[in-house]
């Protein structure tokens, strides 16, 4: 999905009065932008071409790695090889709800699978009156599914419907779970349950600091109904860790984060206490029997910032 490559035949792109293949054609190709301002940390342009979790991510991100951009050596502070690389991905399939090829207006939305250079999701809104990158890349976990021959819009089925608004409530739920009285289940390899592991692990790991963790849910989810009754889900969920130094203590023992990343987001080098924020962006898949399954998965680090002690 280079800017200017061809994206395929116009029957890749359900045509429609208000949707055509201009229209993803214009989208996509806006990554090459997107990458060379990211590249070149011009944070103005990456919110203007972005929305939804991206443009949460271009804000204070961007304005970060500017910052450390002249005292960052080796490896970027912090890391925003993501939005850099996102000019890299081809071979994209299109997957467009039903409100996506009839509304033309804001909110309505279509999703990418790259295949190539590693799958990958992309989720485009309309917003402002153009197409914007709203999430992605968000990685594979597996190998990619075959192409899909039709995908519909989860409004015209209810079952479904209310199973997909209710995904990201559930991972909620199973991050905040540890005893798992919740019922929520993923299965053995599913990334949920290691991240679950961590995060009840993580106070324990930085004592004598203390450190709370939050779930959050970011922003509203957004589905396609797929053939086999399924629907995959594509949501934000919002860690936040706030750490400070235990009794008797100044400073931090274990600081939680690296001290380039502290000081580009703070612009000190060792605040007493700090909250960071950790965005997770996801596409689930779930099933006609209501089981979750993390098909695709990018965590990136979202903010930091000098707190009051807790």
């Amino acid at each position: 999905m280079n800017a200017g490559q061809a994206i395929g035949p116009p029957a890749s792109v359900p045509a429609t009065a208000a949707f055509t293949q201009a229209d993803a054609e214009t989208a996509v190709e806006s990554l090459g932008d997107l990458a060379d301002a990211w590249k070149h940390q011009d944070c103005a342009k990456v919110g203007h071409l972005t929305t939804w979790v991206e443009n949460t991510l271009g804000g204070r991100v961007c304005e970060a790695a500017r910052s450390a951009r002249s005292t960052a050596s080796g490896r970027a502070v912090p890391d925003t090889s993501w939005g850099s690389g996102v000019g890299r991905y081809r071979d994209p399939e299109f997957l467009v709800p039903g409100t996506a090829a009839t509304d033309d207006e804001d909110g309505a939305w279509f999703a990418v699978l790259a295949r190539r250079p590693e799958p990958a999701y992309f989720v485009f809104v309309r917003s402002e009156g153009r197409w914007r990158l709203g999430a992605g890349p968000i990685p594979l976990i597996g190998p990619a599914p075959k192409r899909a021959d039709e995908v519909g819009n989860v409004d015209d089925e209810p079952d479904v419907a209310v199973r997909a608004k209710l995904v990201p409530t559930r991972y909620v739920t199973f991050l905040t779970d540890p005893a798992g009285v919740s019922g929520v289940k993923f299965a053995s390899g599913d990334p949920m349950r290691g991240l679950l592991t961590e995060l009840v692990r993580a106070p324990g790991r930085v004592r004598p600091d203390r450190l709370s963790v939050d779930v959050r849910i970011e922003g509203s989810p957004r589905a396609l109904a797929l053939p086999d009754g399924s629907a995959l889900v594509f949501h934000a969920l919002r860690l936040v860790h706030a750490q400070e130094p235990g009794p008797g203590r100044s400073t931090l023992a274990h600081p939680r984060y690296a001290a380039g990343d502290v000081r580009a987001f703070t612009g000190k080098s060792g605040p007493r206490s700090i909250t960071a924020e950790e965005l997770v962006l996801v596409a689930t898949k779930v099933s006609k029997n209501n089981r979750l399954t993390t098909v695709a998965l990018r965590r990136t680090l979202a903010d930091i910032a000098q707190s009051k002690p807790m």
